[in-house]
C-alpha cells in the first residue's frame, strides 16, 4: 500500500534530503548528555516543501555511501568554520573549531558535488561551500550589523542578481532573517555572488555548472511564510528521484 501525506504527496516519491547536524550537550526528560541534533525548523522546512528529512550527524566515514542513497543535501547553519581550513589565523572573536563537523561536512559536500546532487547551504553552510572551493571568510563583521541580540534573527533586505537561479526563485529583492558575525571574503573557484546586503555583504552564492548548488547567508528555514527557496531545492531534488 502506498503511503500519502496530508498534502497528497506519494511517500515513495518524496526525495530523501540529508540535513547536517550538530553534536552538542542537550537536556531532555531526566537526561543531560551529548546529542546529535538540528533545529526543528530545518526538518519542518524540508517536509513542508515535499521532501523526507534525514539527519546526518558528524561521523568518521560513509559520506559517499550516504550520498548514493540521498537526493539532496542541506548544509545547516552552526558554529564558525575553522580558519585553518582557509589558511588563516583565528580572530579572537572566532568560535572554537569543530573539527569533526568541518571534516564530515567537507566530505559530504565533495560527494554531493561529484554526483551533481542538489545542495543548499544555509549560513555556515554557504561559508563552508566557499571555503571548500578555495575561498576565504571575513571572521568578524561590525558589531550589531547582522547579529544583534543572542538567539534573535535580524531582518533586512537583500538584492539579488538578475538572471541568477536565486532571482528566478525570489525575484529582484527579498526580506530575509539573518544571524551571523562572519561572511564571505575572497570567492572560491566557480562561485558567483548572486545576492548582497545594503552594506555590500555577500548574501548568496551559486556554483556554476551544477544542477542546484546554492548557498544563502540568511536562514530561510526560519521563515515558514516564504517557502519558495526550499520548494525550488526540493523540486531540483525530485527530478532525479527514481525510487
Amino acid at each position: 500500500m502506498t503511503g500519502t501525506d496530508v498534502a497528497g504527496h506519494d511517500d515513495h516519491r518524496r526525495p530523501l534530503i540529508g540535513i547536517t547536524s550538530y553534536q552538542d550537550d542537550a537536556a531532555w526528560s531526566v537526561w543531560n548528555q551529548r546529542a546529535s541534533l538540528v533545529p526543528q525548523t530545518y526538518v519542518d522546512a524540508v517536509a513542508r516543501a515535499g521532501g523526507t528529512p534525514v539527519l546526518l550527524p558528524p561521523q568518521p566515514g560513509g559520506a559517499g555511501h550516504l550520498l548514493d542513497a540521498l537526493d539532496g543535501l542541506v548544509l545547516a547553519g552552526g558554529p564558525d568554520v575553522d580558519p585553518a581550513r582557509y589558511a588563516a589565523t583565528a580572530d579572537p572573536r572566532t568560535g572554537p573549531p569543530h573539527h569533526a563537523r568541518d571534516d564530515w561536512e567537507s566530505r559530504l559536500l565533495g560527494a554531493a558535488l561529484a554526483r551533481d546532487l542538489p545542495v543548499l547551504g544555509v549560513c555556515r553552510g554557504m561559508q563552508l561551500l566557499n571555503v571548500e572551493r578555495g575561498g576565504t571568510l571575513l571572521q568578524h563583521l561590525p558589531d550589531g550589523s547582522h547579529q544583534n541580540v543572542p538567539a534573535r534573527f535580524v531582518r533586512h533586505r537583500v538584492d539579488l542578481v538578475d538572471g541568477s537561479r536565486l532571482a528566478e526563485v525570489l525575484g529582484p529583492a527579498a526580506e530575509v532573517s539573518c544571524y551571523h558575525h562572519q561572511a564571505v571574503d575572497r570567492l572560491g573557484a566557480g562561485l558567483q555572488v548572486t545576492a548582497r546586503g545594503a552594506d555590500g555583504t555577500v548574501e548568496a552564492l551559486e556554483l556554476a555548472g551544477h544542477r542546484f548548488a546554492l548557498g544563502v547567508q540568511w536562514h530561510p528555514e526560519a521563515d515558514p511564510d516564504d517557502p519558495r527557496l526550499f520548494h525550488a531545492f526540493i523540486t531540483a531534488s525530485q527530478r532525479e528521484t527514481t525510487r
